[in-house]
């Protein structure tokens, strides 16, 4: 089962970093870990790109993610505060190569 665990660091948006360990082998998103994780993360739409309360600014590893959507491009153009590393948490499904992804909630802080 060891195989099937990554490490994703994750800063808050007061700054604070935590590593969260996370199985690859259940087809869970990005966001699902967060909400799991008790972080302050609203998936208003539930993992469906259309709200963008999950968004996330990848701070490493971004190389190593799926290529963005054009419904995630679309709603995260929606955002006014938009980075160019900025993503949807629930279009990125946990694999392997996400190991040592590090990621900082987005918004102010």
């Amino acid at each position: 089962m060891e195989d099937n665990l990554i490490t994703v660091y994750v800063q808050d948006r007061n700054g604070n970093e935590n590593a969260l360990e996370a199985p690859t082998d259940m087809s869970l998103s990005l966001m699902e870990l967060l909400v799991a994780n008790e972080y302050d993360v609203l998936a208003t739409c539930g993992g469906m790109a259309l709200c963008a309360t999950c968004c996330v600014d990848v701070l490493e590893g971004e190389e190593h993610l799926s290529e963005m959507s054009d419904d995630e491009y679309a709603m995260l153009d929606t955002l006014p505060d938009l980075l160019p590393n900025s993503r949807l948490a629930c279009q990125l499904k946990l694999s392997q190569q996400m190991n040592h992804l590090k990621v900082k909630l987005h918004g102010e802080g």
